[in-house]
Order: C-alpha cells, then sequence, then structure tokens
C-alpha cells in the first residue's frame, strides 16, 4: 500500500506526544498506532508525562491572555487560514483517517470536509456573538448582555470520529477566544498530530501564540484534565460510564462540561414510508463505519403490516455489502477498531441469542486473505425485542435489531424506551406521523429526523443527545454560547440613583 499520506502529514517513525503548537516534547514513553486494516505499525507517539502536561497548561494559559485580546473576527481569519490548510491536505490527511482509525476512504474524506465545514461555520460566527439588549425597570438605565472569552477549553475526543469532534469544539472555541488542550483516544493518535501539524504552520505564519493549539497523548492525562481548575471546559465524547466520571469530576470543582455519550438510536419504518430510502438511510445507519459512530442505526422498528416486506429488501442489501480494505472504495465495509471491539460484538450476538432473539442475517469474524487482522467482522440482523437488556444496551459493532410495532403510539414508545436518547428517525409520507413524532409527546432524543437515517449530522445544527446520552450539545446554533462566559451589564446614565423593584433606601 503507498503510504505517501503519512509524509504529507509531517509524521514519523516515532513522533513528539505533547505539542504545544511550535514546541514538541518527547518523554521516551510511546503509544504505538497500529492499522485495524492490515495490522501494520504505522507509528509510534510520545506519552504525556505530568511534567510535560502542566508545561502545556502553563503555555496555553499564557497564549489565551493573549489570543483573547485579538478582535473576533481577527481570530475567524486564523480558523479561515486552517480550513484553506485542510483543503490542501484533504486526501493525506483523509487516507490517515481511514488507515488508522479503519473507517472507508469515502466516510475519512467525509469527516475532513466536516472539519472544512465548521470552520467556515466559525468564520461566520467569528462577527456574529451577539449580546442582547433588555429594558430596565429604572429610567435612565440601559441593561444589556455581553459574551467574553472563557479560558482553555480541554477536548476529549474518542477513536470513531478521529479528527471532526475536535474541530467541531476547537473551531467554535477559538473564534469564541478560547485555546484549546486536546486529548485524542490513544487508539488513533497519530490523526491529531497530523491535525496538530496543519495548525501549528498556521499558528508560526500568524505569529499566533503556540498554545492557542496543543495536544496531550496518553489515558493518564484525561484524569489530570477533568480535575484541572485551570480549564473550565471539558468536552468529553466517549462512553456513558466514562461520562460520568468526567461529569462527576468537573462539577466537583464546579467546572463545565460538555457531554456526548452513548446513543441507541432507531429508526421507525412506518407502513407510509417510501422502502427505497429506508433501505438507504437503514442500511448506511447500521453498518457505516462498521457500526461504530454514536449515531449508528441500532434497531429498526417496522410497521406489523410491511416487515416481512422490509427484511426482504435489507436481506437482500446485506448480501451485497462488500467487506474489506477501506481504503479500496468499492468497499462499503471496514474493520472494527481493535479485537476487543471484536469480541464485544460476538458477545453480544451471543447474549441476544440467550434471550430468545432469532438471527435474520449471520454475523461472523471473517478470516483469510484480507482479513488477517481479525477486526473484520459480517453486518448482522436480529429479530428481538425491545426490552431485551442487550437492545437497551449500546454495541459498538454492525449489529441492527429488528422489531415489529402496530400503532404510532407504541413505535414512539419502543423508540424512547432505552436509557440513551441520541438520535431517532421516521420514515413516513404521513403528515401527522410525522408532526406527531417531533411532537413534545414525540421522540425524546436530541436529534429527531424525517425521512433520512440517524447517522450524520450537518454542522449548523447543534449536535447532541439527552438522558444516559449526556445532554451535551457542540457544532451549530447556539452551542458557542457554553464556551463563553455570559455577563449582564447594566449603565446607569442619569443623575440620580434609583434601586430596583422600587426600594427606598433613604439617609
Amino acid at each position: 500500500m503507498n503510504k505517501d499520506f503519512l509524509a504529507q502529514l509531517g509524521l514519523k517513525a516515532k513522533n513528539p506526544g505533547t505539542s504545544t503548537g511550535l514546541e514538541s516534547f518527547d518523554s521516551g514513553t510511546y503509544i504505538d498506532s497500529y492499522s485495524p486494516v492490515d495490522g501494520t505499525l504505522i507509528g509510534s507517539v510520545s506519552v504525556t508525562s505530568p511534567e510535560e502536561y502542566h508545561q502545556t497548561i502553563s503555555t496555553a494559559e499564557a497564549a489565551f491572555k493573549v489570543w483573547r485580546s485579538m478582535p473576533a473576527p481577527h481570530r475567524g481569519e486564523i480558523v479561515r487560514q486552517f480550513a484553506e490548510e485542510l483543503r490542501k491536505y484533504k486526501d493525506p490527511l483523509g487516507r490517515l483517517v481511514s488507515y488508522e482509525m479503519g473507517k472507508s476512504l469515502q466516510e475519512g474524506w467525509g469527516e475532513v470536509q466536516e472539519m472544512i465545514d465548521i470552520c467556515d461555520f466559525a468564520v461566520g460566527l467569528s462577527r456574529q456573538l451577539y449580546g442582547l439588549t433588555m429594558p430596565s425597570e429604572r429610567p435612565n438605565h440601559r441593561m444589556y448582555e455581553q459574551w467574553h472569552p472563557l479560558g482553555i477549553v480541554g477536548v476529549i475526543s474518542a477513536f470513531n470520529f478521529p479528527v471532526a469532534v475536535w474541530s467541531w469544539n476547537a473551531a467554535i472555541a477559538w473564534v469564541c477566544g478560547d485555546v484549546c488542550v486536546w486529548k485524542p483516544s490513544s487508539k488513533v493518535p497519530l490523526c491529531a498530530v497530523a491535525c496538530q501539524n496543519i495548525m501549528a504552520s498556521v499558528l508560526k505564519k500568524n505569529n499566533v501564540p503556540e498554545g492557542v493549539s496543543c495536544i496531550l497523548i496518553g489515558n493518564p492525562v484525561g484524569d489530570l484534565l477533568n480535575n484541572d481548575k485551570r480549564i473550565p471546559l471539558i468536552s468529553f465524547t466517549g462512553s456513558t460510564r466514562i461520562g460520568r466520571i468526567v461529569a462527576s469530576a468537573t462539577s466537583q470543582r464546579f467546572g463545565r462540561s460538555i457531554l456526548e455519550l452513548g446513543g441507541n438510536n432507531a429508526i421507525i419504518v412506518s407502513q407510509h414510508s417510501d422502502l427505497n430510502m429506508v433501505l438507504m438511510g437503514s442500511v448506511f445507519g447500521a453498518v457505516g463505519t462498521a457500526g461504530q459512530r454514536c449515531t449508528s442505526t441500532r434497531r429498526l422498528i417496522i410497521h406489523e403490516s410491511i416487515y416481512d416486506k422490509t427484511l426482504g429488501i435489507l436481506k437482500n442489501a446485506y448480501a451485497q455489502l462488500k467487506i474489506g480494505n477501506p481504503l479500496d472504495e468499492k468497499n462499503h465495509v471496514g474493520p472494527l477498531i481493535d479485537k476487543k471491539a471484536v469480541e464485544d460484538y460476538l458477545h453480544a450476538i451471543e447474549r441476544a441469542k440467550k434471550e430468545g432473539a432469532k438471527m435474520i442475517v449471520d454475523g461472523g469474524v471473517l478470516s483469510g486473505p484480507g482479513y488477517e487482522t481479525g477486526c473484520y467482522v459480517r453486518p448482522c440482523i436480529i429479530e428481538a425485542r425491545n426490552e431485551f437488556h442487550i437492545v437497551q444496551e449500546e454495541t459498538f459493532a454492525p449489529i441492527l435489531y429488528v422489531m415489529k410495532y402496530s400503532t404510532i403510539e407504541e413505535a414512539i414508545d419502543m423508540q424512547n424506551n432505552v436509557p440513551q436518547g441520541l438520535s431517532s428517525s421516521i420514515f413516513t409520507n404521513n403528515m401527522r406521523e410525522m408532526e406527531q413524532f417531533l411532537s413534545y409527546a414525540g421522540s425524546d432524543c436530541g436529534i429527531a429526523n424525517v425521512n433520512i437515517g440517524t447517522s450524520g449530522a450537518e454542522v449548523g445544527g447543534a449536535f447532541g443527545g439527552e438522558k444516559e446520552t449526556g445532554g451535551g450539545r457542540e457544532s451549530g446554533s447556539d452551542a458557542w454560547k457554553v464556551y463563553m462566559r455570559r455577563q449582564t451589564n447594566t449603565i446607569n446614565y442619569g443623575s440620580k440613583l434609583p434601586l430596583a423593584q422600587g426600594i427606598k433606601f433613604d439617609f
């Protein structure tokens, strides 16, 4: 395999793991990154030592004092230049994402495009960090609110989106006047080093302090970030279990957290749906990124009148899926991230069978030429009941549970009756069903779609979910507000000092 993309991104056999933009540290202890595609050692990244951590945070603190003083549109210009560099490196960075994480090349390129899109959004936002003017009850007074930069934003990201989720946070935080310290997943550290190399070149060209963008490598760094009073906001993407630890640690020191945790996303397939659209939305939702998206489709809730027909269409589609090297654009499905993910996949299938589920499309681990890593598995379909314990859990693998419903009210109840609340969808051409699904009595998820699948999100909308998904919001809409501190201001331009609520205080 041609791996010129590694050199294009400035990656070496051994890479510094702690970077404060222009200065890099090497602790001498390394994390090795092996590709789930072919098992090759791609490169090694130095683990951040505690001493390097504190030096990095000090550098970020100093950078913040300079960065926050720059006018927001000037900060937006830096982000614009970063987007231009991403356009230049879209092909090699997309290939690295695909090779290090295992998602298809199309999805790798798409993830870099998502970085470009959020940068473009942030550039416009840099001129729209609006406050409000409110009427005062006191004469000759003006009351308004404004938004100020918050400080250092700690970003802890997951392996399944090695670069995009960081950019959702970083691009918005940067234009808000914050600096970012990023701890990527230890399963995909080289993607973070590549992004840092690109951003560092932009900072250097503009004579911007190096600490505006920093990376930290290694799981122990997460605990340091979560408990560090110098970091007012932690944005965490990962499991619900770790999310509870992050939330507890940050709340103990009265810090803020953005939590993007588990998903258990369902598509309701109405008898009034277009099954051609259902096919595309559900299959991509279930097998895209080998089922390793937080928005992957886990459950298909199908009206009983079209249940058998829908399963027949799905079985035919699954039989045509091409599984293999994700850098080959002809393949639909790449590998799972590692052997532990394969074990979880197999364990979930066995648990489903023990609970009484029925296999509609068999799963299994692939072997033979091209599958030597043992990380390639068959996407499977399992007929199950929503109340099964395994159905209530999120398994990061291409397992799709199917079940029947009779009424739209029953379908919505099934959709909502899981601990998670990230993404949801209904396929229907019935306006009443559509509106009911989107109403207060409908989906309880942070994302609710009609006639599109559960996976994939545009940067213009706020991304996040409810319940055990954590309640956080990132990316578009007014999600920028959590990266800033709100201040209410009242100005008395008169010659008297009246008190609020008509209180008299004479002496």
